[in-house]
């Protein structure tokens, strides 16, 4: 049997180290709920596990000047009971909240979910939406990303050797902003995406100012579709500027056919879910 090592180091640089060191056959631990599944599974076998918990900027919530930094191994339950972030930014924290059961929301975090880089992952788009930035650490020093640039395929992200993704920043929000974030599964609870789609809008007076549209399990990433949101801002969200946005949501979708659904049905119901976003994060930016 191989030996793994574990480490707890209480500090970024101490936790950068040691994964350096590991020359590619360590592994983070944040939550362990996807990690400790792989390993059971012989998907991963890493030589030393990271855990960084420990680590106070990565497992605390910041609040400044209407911002948040939250750290990537933060768990949902956590995040879930943040009376402030759930205010600013109901539809991320819906989004975070539906990573499995209660009881693994004890220890699952974004930074995981982000990190196992799955197309189908519920945190991401509505982050995507939201323009969260994320911030990275390695060897070369720090560097801030935004969260759709993370993801390079199923499984697959852009860090670089011996990185870790340390927090997610989210902006101030304007008045009359809010967000929302839907999934389609195939069971009521506890399932993959067939698609989830996360929306970030801010109205004044009735208009449309400022949108942004994130799509999931459409596509070998989660996506930023830039033509849904131009087609919502500057509209009242009537039913034209509506459809227009959820055509764009179709036409960005590249998915497969798998158990959960074809790929037309994923196609219809990506732009479906654009639709029933936006009204509810509409809804909750005019303080309803």
């Amino acid at each position: 049997m191989t030996e793994v090592r574990y480490l707890a180091p209480h500090t970024l640089d101490e936790a950068v180290s040691a994964l350096a060191a590991a020359n590619g056959t360590g592994r983070i631990l944040a939550g362990g709920t996807d990690l400790l599944v792989q390993m059971k599974a012989g998907m991963v076998s890493p030589g030393v596990i990271v855990d960084v918990k420990k680590i106070t900027e990565m497992t605390t919530v910041e609040e400044k000047a209407g911002r948040f930094r939250i750290g990537a191994a933060v768990s949902g339950a956590v995040l879930g009971e943040h009376a402030a972030l759930r205010t600013a930014w109901p539809g991320v924290v819906e989004a975070i909240n539906l990573i499995g059961s209660k009881q693994i929301q004890g220890r699952a975090s974004a930074g995981g979910n982000l990190c196992n880089a799955s197309p189908a992952a519920d945190s991401v788009p509505a982050l995507v939406a939201a323009d969260a930035v994320v911030t990275v650490q390695g060897p070369k020093g720090r560097r801030e990303v935004p969260v759709e640039k993370i993801h390079a395929g199923p499984g697959r992200t852009t860090l670089e050797r011996g990185e870790i993704v340390v927090s997610f920043t989210l902006p101030a929000r304007p008045a009359g902003s809010s967000d929302a974030y839907l999934r389609l599964i195939p069971r009521t609870e506890m399932d993959i995406a067939v698609v989830g789609c996360g929306v970030s809008l801010t109205m004044q007076g009735g208009t449309c100012v400022a949108a942004r549209v994130g799509l999931g399990a459409v596509a070998p990433t989660v996506l930023l579709v830039d033509a849904a949101a131009k087609a919502l801002v500057g509209s009242r969200l009537d039913d034209k500027a509506l459809e227009a946005a959820a055509a764009a949501c179709r036409a960005a979708c590249k998915p497969i056919d798998d158990k959960r659904g074809t790929i037309v049905y994923r196609t219809k119901i990506a732009g479906v879910l654009l639709k029933r976003a936006t009204a509810i994060a509409a809804d909750r930016a005019g303080g309803r």
